[in-house]
């Protein structure tokens, strides 16, 4: 029996070997992955779907992060984005730091977002009058400026310098200005779950004494009421920080800020409420008007700018307003 089926199928490979040669073929240059990115107008994530209140009030509008679609370049993709004007090709070195991978752009990018809702959920609290304690912060390498002289890595917790206790961005700031042009300090760090021991030789720029690296801090807050937040391992970066803190915030009060419209943002949140601006303006800009959003909060200065041009050159309508502070976003909306 066996053998008749291995003679079958020699028969049918020996007379069809060049269509399945093809076949074979076109799979590869389907699923090939190239060195590029492509990145094109994304769609909407309704903040409150991966925000959970107790007791938390009701919206007959929502609140929406946009954001950018990145797909990995294969023929079909690279075809269609020669093709497509709201499709863009990027290098994937274009998108890395000089001195980064891959896997330190991913790890970046979700301590970014950590961060993030770690800013608006106090801003949020804050600004609804609600009881927040911040338990503890947590400082992380973001990213390792590429002249540092420094065995520190993006994703880095770090514990102490020189023996002493980290506790937050801040007080390292000033224990580093304590510190000498051209000295050695030694970190230790918590990386992979693992305690390790990391150098740095600090320099002085304008002077001021710097290792060399970007801090990323991220807090561990206990509220009332209880929040949690259920964003996806592929939801990463800062740029959702202003709408999630607005998503709080009306959750959180009586007063429904949506007045039932559909309202898109971007734009990343500081502490004190300060909006910063983003990239990809353009590809969400247009997924909200993809979407037919009503309104478009995007930072003031160069993000509102570029929004306000695309808006007039593809005729969008769409409001679009300027933001920065998350106050601005609260007034306006009291105000519709």
């Amino acid at each position: 029996m066996f053998t008749k089926v291995y003679d079958k199928v020699k028969q049918i490979l020996s007379n069809e070997w060049k269509f399945f040669l093809f076949i074979i073929t076109i799979a590869f240059l389907t699923m090939f992955e190239f060195p590029y990115y492509i990145d094109t107008p994304g769609g909407l994530l309704d903040v409150s779907d991966r925000i959970e209140i107790k007791d938390s009030y009701k919206s007959e509008g929502s609140f929406n992060l946009a954001y950018v679609s990145e797909i990995k370049a294969t023929l079909p993709t690279l075809l269609i984005a020669w093709l497509h004007p709201d499709w863009d090709i990027l290098k994937e070195e274009d998108m890395l730091y000089d001195n980064e991978t891959v896997r330190d752009l991913m790890l970046r990018d979700q301590l970014l977002l950590q961060e993030a809702i770690g800013n608006a959920t106090i801003v949020g609290y804050q600004k609804a009058g609600k009881s927040i304690d911040i338990k503890k912060e947590k400082v992380y390498v973001g990213y390792v400026l590429e002249d540092a002289d420094t065995t520190l890595k993006v994703g880095d917790q770090i514990l102490e310098v020189n023996n002493i206790p980290v506790e937050n961005k801040e007080q390292l700031s000033k224990l580093v200005q304590t510190l000498k042009k051209g000295e050695t300090i030694e970190l230790k760090v918590l990386y992979d779950r693992k305690e390790k021991m990391r150098t740095a030789t600090l320099k002085e720029v304008d002077n001021r004494i710097l290792v060399g690296i970007v801090l990323t801090q991220i807090s561990e807050i206990e509220t009332n009421p209880k929040i949690e937040f259920h964003f996806k391992k592929s939801e990463s970066g800062p740029s959702g920080g202003l709408m999630t803190a607005l998503s709080i915030y009306n959750m959180l009060t009586e007063e429904d800020l949506t007045k039932g419209k559909r309202i898109v943002g971007t734009g990343t949140i500081e502490l004190d409420g300060t909006v910063g601006s983003i990239g990809g303006v353009k590809y969400k800009l247009k997924g909200a008007v993809n979407k037919k959003a009503e309104i478009f909060f995007v930072p003031a200065g160069e993000n509102y700018e570029e929004a306000m041009k695309l808006k007039e050159k593809n005729n969008y309508k769409i409001e679009i307003i300027s933001i920065s502070n998350i106050d601005d976003a609260i007034h306006y909306l009291k105000n519709l």
